[in-house]
């Protein structure tokens, strides 16, 4: 999948499934829970066990769906990067700006979401070519922080995450939003083995997307 395929899956998507799985089983449960609601971008953590190992499963089992579009969250360095990539992730998600993860982004053209919190952050991420900054942690920043950054970076797209769920995603997208990254609110019952709540949950996710999507027409 090329780098602009990726992107456009993801905006396509609108929400992500922030994935931190117990187990190798976990992870992949939940990830299949939240496609099956309708949720089918999954941002797999690395916080995770052998999350690459359950990126290449969900990858590979996936691969004839064209809406379905995994990639490696809490990447932290270049080497978790480059393992996530050869895994088959299609984007790499990071809670905060990394130089070298970027540089590897960049080298094997695949999408990087770094997490920023100031100005000064989300330049340096558009500088290395960031695709997609990540305004993380979105509780503490709240919605207004889109539109104050838009201000001086109207070229950026940025996705929220962290503190995202079914109560504010319309206040997320009508600030500017270009995706929302949702975790607990979204898969948290996988934690506990109960994958039909976080099908429920994604069903709920994808069918208020889809209202704020036609309000937006």
């Amino acid at each position: 999948m090329k780098k602009y395929e990726a992107l456009k899956v993801v905006e396509d998507a609108g929400v992500l499934a922030v994935v931190r799985g117990t187990s190798e089983e976990n992870s992949y449960q939940t990830s299949v829970a939240s496609i099956k609601g309708g949720v089918k971008a999954i941002e797999l953590a690395f916080t995770s066990p052998n999350a690459d190992v359950t990126i290449k499963r969900l990858t590979e089992d996936y691969a004839d769906n064209p809406e379905v579009v995994v990639g490696a969250g809490t990447v932290l360095d270049a080497a978790t990067a480059r393992m996530a990539m050869v895994a088959g992730a299609r984007f790499i998600v990071s809670p905060s700006y990394n130089a070298d993860v970027a540089a590897a982004c960049n080298l094997y053209a695949v999408p990087y979401m770094p997490g920023c919190y100031s100005p000064t952050e989300v330049q340096q991420a558009l500088t290395t070519g960031a695709d997609v900054v990540k305004i993380f942690p979105g509780a503490i920043a709240g919605t207004k922080m889109i539109p104050e950054l838009h201000g001086p970076f109207p070229q950026a797209n940025f996705m929220p995450s962290g503190g995202v769920s079914l109560d504010n995603l319309k206040d997320w997208f009508a600030a500017g939003a270009f995706c929302c990254g949702a975790g607990g609110s979204l898969v948290g019952a996988g934690a506990k083995g109960d994958y039909d709540q976080v099908t429920k949950n994604a069903q709920a996710f994808h069918a208020e997307l889809m209202r704020i999507r036609q309000e937006q027409k």
